[in-house]
């Protein structure tokens, strides 16, 4: 399907400015200086949402409700892990979508502050993740938790996955990722073939985000690269990636994996969409199609009524 056009005012935009800043950029400070800037002036969540600054498990982490009302007791939490390449991003950069999405959902995100490279490199990030998880499990049960996240964040949020299936932590009901970043040995045949393509990262610099993440350590190790990891197959997960995106092989490998492993796996390919464009709600209809398919199946993993 041919994108639509406020779609491809998007991609101009993230091709003549973002994929710009992100190449031109000298230091991590400031990629996040820009990145706070651009999504703090693009960004906004509806009308009514509310943010609390809390901790989980003792990670600085901001919890996220799209609405005013009392949450529905039945309604599924997420966990949510924001990208920006191990290196930038933040709770405050991501929670405009999420809001969207809990308004959506009818329950509350959980947005952990996750440990950034290159002041705290692999497993930081990992390890943090994990201790938000448990800490959530001390709350509700893990049933009523949906783990997700975008880009850096995505593959985050899917070595978690696995980390929760190799040291036998209960599962969750699902697991959701835009346009993850789960092989960080850069096998994937898209990471060279859509370079040219690719209207927000410039690969050259996934590169170098990459190096400052790894800090030496095995890009083949699984709770970097969870294209490596090894899962039980009892958890959902729901998958989105753009045809012309870098990343395209790592999300449709990712898919075949868990897939192979039993898993019931939902794959959304967008054609000609800008690198996590779900960000993008309320500029283009694609974003928030994605977000109300996306919606409709974590409502479907929430347990009828009566069990837990």
């Amino acid at each position: 399907m041919t994108p639509s056009r406020r779609a491809r005012v998007v991609n101009w935009f993230v091709r003549n400015v973002e994929k710009r800043r992100l190449a031109w950029a000298k230091s991590p400070a400031s990629l996040r200086l820009g990145f706070a800037i651009q999504t703090a002036i693009l960004f906004h969540g509806p009308w009514g949402s509310r943010y609390r600054s809390a901790t989980l498990g003792g990670v600085e982490a901001l919890e996220v409700s799209g609405f005013a009302q009392t949450v529905p007791d039945r309604a599924q939490t997420l966990l949510y892990f924001h990208g920006g390449g191990y290196v930038m991003g933040s709770p405050r950069s991501h929670r405009a979508m999420l809001a969207h999405l809990s308004r959506l959902t009818g329950g509350v995100a959980w947005l952990p502050d996750y440990r950034k490279a290159p002041e705290h490199p692999f497993p930081g990030a990992i390890e943090d993740a994990v201790a938000a998880y448990r800490a959530l499990c001390s709350r509700m049960p893990a049933q009523q938790i949906v783990i997700g996240g975008d880009s850096a964040g995505g593959g985050v949020a899917l070595a978690l996955l696995g980390e929760i299936s190799a040291r036998g932590l209960p599962q969750p009901a699902g697991c959701f990722a835009f346009s993850p970043l789960t092989d960080l040995t850069f096998s994937g045949a898209s990471m060279r073939e859509n370079a040219g393509a690719e209207a927000m990262l410039p690969a050259a610099r996934v590169g170098e985000l990459r190096t400052l993440y790894l800090d030496g350590a095995d890009p083949r190790d699984p709770r970097a690269s969870p294209l490596f990891a090894e899962f039980s197959g009892e958890v959902p997960v729901w998958l989105a990636v753009g045809d012309s995106e870098i990343l395209l092989d790592d999300t449709r490998r990712m898919a075949r994996y868990l897939e192979s492993q039993g898993g019931d796996v939902v794959l959304t390919v967008g054609h000609d969409l800008p690198h996590a464009w779900p960000m993008f709600q309320g500029y283009m209809p694609e974003a928030r199609a994605t977000l109300e398919a996306l919606a409709g199946w974590i409502k479907s993993l929430s347990p009828p009524s009566g069990e837990s």
